[in-house]
């Protein structure tokens, strides 16, 4: 009987898995030698093989060549390097292309995109369905007993949105599927509104370009409608595979901060969460954002293990300027992800390619060669994570969880909006860095998730809100739950409609008040607020805010709520800007305007700090620290981001696992500029 997946998973993959993106297809025979060499060196012990191999898999319809890929799979195996086999879907070949023109994706404005790139195909294409799965079938027949093969990645990076007939026909059956009848959909679209009603399904299409804009019910069911099709997709293909190769886990790679694809409904079909990540070393909060990817991971996984499937060695080619990652950055990041609950450290990719769109991405072996910084450095963590095996497996627990909604994400972005410059991202992650500067452990949820786990919820303008997302945050706070909630939440229902009884109409009754107006303010326009007299949420904790607020006002009348704060100036002068209500046995605390980071990071400690949460342990700032645990061992990670030398004054005795020596309390351990240490807490040895 073949071991259940994730078995398999732990059986044949131990420790901490380290490795990248193979393509040997773009080298001479003469170069495997050395590839096979350098990655014992660097104790490579898992490659992604054949991502983009499909063209040279099959040169023409049915006439297959897997000669190449026998001699790789052997040389791995033989060298104790497990494979991670694509079926290579994500770049059909040329041949497909020019005998079935309907497999290519559509663009919105009805363009038919050509061979030249990836990710062409349209997801809805009978044919492209059915050669991808013969490809499948191929790989599993030929490879599902072969000593190397450990895992299967599906496809690549899914992110088609393609607007064809046949997309248009599915979308219709979906829809169908989901409303039932016409009548429901003409309510749920609000299609009487500009005289949109429909009166035959054949009338009902795509969201393809028109004057003006879109119906945001229209674009918002086609957001979903694209993220389920793509599933099914995968599905199809993952279950072919474990039809063969049932003890095999299967995968696909998700993308940091992608806005197509909802990858809460990606992650139950996945037996291990794989994420392609490459923070901007030009951005100093890239690392923080990393640091909500991983979490949010982590989270979507609920147990399951967790990958870094790709990262950058060095620079990157997809940005205006591609900076290099600075010494021993690479190496923080790497072991950043680790911290927060990763088991596999992997790169795009294991050797640079010397043409094409990636030439200049950089790679574990660089151009350069093994004389490179890069191929040092990633020599070098290679060994290092060797001493962190007994991690692989463990867990990380949060008391604090922060909202991510990819619904949210296309609804508040949405046409015709007080603010129509909207950056979703861009708030979440301000509100996550406020998080992170605390060392808080967090989760990353949305607000359909359990959320009894946690004693601190932060809601960053979750703009749509269900009658179930509403009655969960009720619950939550008047169970005792402290949950912090910005502006522009509890606006519209799951069919972007106006919730009634006024805004907040969602969560009127957890904040403790009432919105009379919105008032966006103008690009560069400021407002001083200040602390309320005899408010306690911030006694001792803020004198002040001294940049003001930014972006937005609410007009708020106080239904309950204590006034924490107030606008110093402008027409709202004297009027309140951040309620503190108390419902039941919990605490919501509602910012009616957008602050400035420094005070942002003040009110989240506050209520953190009523809340009673504590980081994992102390730490100086600009040294993020975090923990796993594994049966009775805890695993403290200290990261140092600081920029210069830090020393954490210890609370704890253990084992170094990094430099192998022995520390104990009230001992002081200085970390260097980039510097990571691994602590085992409370055990021997």
């Amino acid at each position: 009987m073949s071991p259940k997946p994730l078995e398999s998973f732990r059986q044949r993959l131990p420790g901490i898995i380290y490795g990248g993106d193979y393509n040997p297809e773009q080298w001479p025979r003469s170069t495997w030698q050395d590839d096979i060499r350098l990655m014992r060196e660097a104790n490579v012990t898992l490659v992604s093989l054949g991502v983009f191999s499909w063209s040279l898999l099959e040169p023409a319809d049915g006439d297959f060549n897997f000669g190449w890929l026998d001699e790789v799979m052997d040389l791995l195996g033989e060298n104790g390097i497990l494979v991670n086999l694509a079926t290579p879907n994500a770049s059909p070949p040329p041949w497909l292309a020019t005998d079935f023109p309907e497999a290519l994706m559509v663009e919105r404005d009805g363009t038919r995109v050509g061979v030249g790139s990836r990710g062409h195909f349209c997801p809805s294409s009978p044919v492209y369905r059915d050669r991808s799965q013969r490809m499948a079938r191929q790989l599993a027949q030929r490879y599902g007993a072969h000593p190397a093969l450990a895992m299967w990645h599906i496809g690549n990076e899914y992110h088609a949105q393609c607007f064809c007939d046949l997309c248009d026909d599915g979308f219709r059956t979906w829809l169908q599927g989901k409303h039932g009848s016409l009548d429901e959909l003409n309510t749920r679209w609000g299609t009487t509104l500009w005289g949109q009603v429909y009166s035959d399904w054949n009338q009902v299409h795509l969201p393809r370009p028109v004057r003006g804009w879109v119906n945001p019910a229209r674009e918002l069911d086609f957001a979903r409608f694209a993220t389920d099709i793509q599933v099914d997709l995968y599905r199809q293909e993952r279950d072919l595979l474990k039809s063969i190769t049932p003890g095999i886990p299967a995968t696909t790679n998700f993308v940091q901060f992608f806005r197509v694809q909802d990858y809460r409904r990606w992650a139950p079909e996945t037996d291990v969460i794989a994420l392609d990540i490459y923070p901007d070393p030009a951005k100093p909060a890239s690392l923080v954002e990393a640091a909500m990817q991983y979490d949010l991971m982590r989270h979507l996984g609920d147990g399951k293990p967790w990958m870094m499937m790709e990262q950058a060695a060095g620079a990157v080619s997809q940005w205006k300027v591609n900076l290099p990652k600075q010494p021993g950055m690479m190496r923080l990041g790497s072991y950043q992800a680790i911290a927060r609950g990763a088991d596999a450290v992997m790169f795009f990719q294991w050797r640079a390619s010397r043409f094409g769109q990636e030439k200049f991405h950089s790679a574990m072996l660089p151009h350069g060669g093994e004389a490179s910084r890069t191929w040092q450095e990633v020599r070098q963590l290679g060994k290092e994570l060797a001493a962190l095996a007994e991690l692989a497996g463990s867990r990380s627990a949060a008391e604090v969880a922060i909202v991510w909604d990819w619904e949210n994400w296309w609804a508040v972005e949405g046409a015709a909006h007080p603010l129509n410059n909207y950056n979703y991202r861009e708030v979440v992650a301000g509100h996550y860095q406020s998080l992170w500067r605390t060392n808080a452990a967090v989760d990353v949820v949305t607000l359909s998730s359990d959320l009894s786990r946690y004693k601190v919820l932060v809601i960053p303008n979750q703009y749509l809100m269900s009658p179930t997302q509403q009655l969960a945050v009720e619950s939550f706070v008047e169970g005792g739950g402290h949950a912090l909630v910005s502006y522009f939440s509890g606006i519209v229902d799951q069919d972007d409609q106006i919730i009634e009884n006024g805004y907040p109409g969602g969560l009127r009754g957890v904040i403790g008040g009432h919105i009379r107006d919105f008032s966006p303010l103008a690009p560069g326009a400021t407002v001083g607020i200040t602390p309320a007299s005899g408010q306690t949420l911030l006694s001792g904790t803020v004198q002040g805010f001294d940049d003001g607020a930014s972006r937005w006002q609410d007009d708020l009348a106080v239904e309950g709520a204590d006034v924490v704060a107030v606008y110093t100036d402008g027409y709202l002068a004297g009027r309140p800007a951040i309620l503190d209500h108390r419902p039941g046995t919990g605490r919501a605390v509602y910012l009616g305007t957008h602050l400035a980071q420094e005070a942002l990071d003040r009110v989240v400690e506050a209520v953190l700090n009523d809340a009673g949460i504590r980081p994992p342990h102390a730490a100086p700032e600009g040294v993020e620290v975090t923990e796993r645990f594994t049966g009775s061992r805890r695993y403290l990670f200290f990261l140092n981001h600081s920029g210069s030398a830090a020393v954490v004054d210890l609370e704890v005795s253990g084992l170094e696992l990094l430099a192998g020596r022995q520390v104990a309390v009230g001992e002081s351990l200085k970390l260097e500029p980039v510097g990571v240490a691994v602590i085992r807490a409370g055990t021997e040895g």
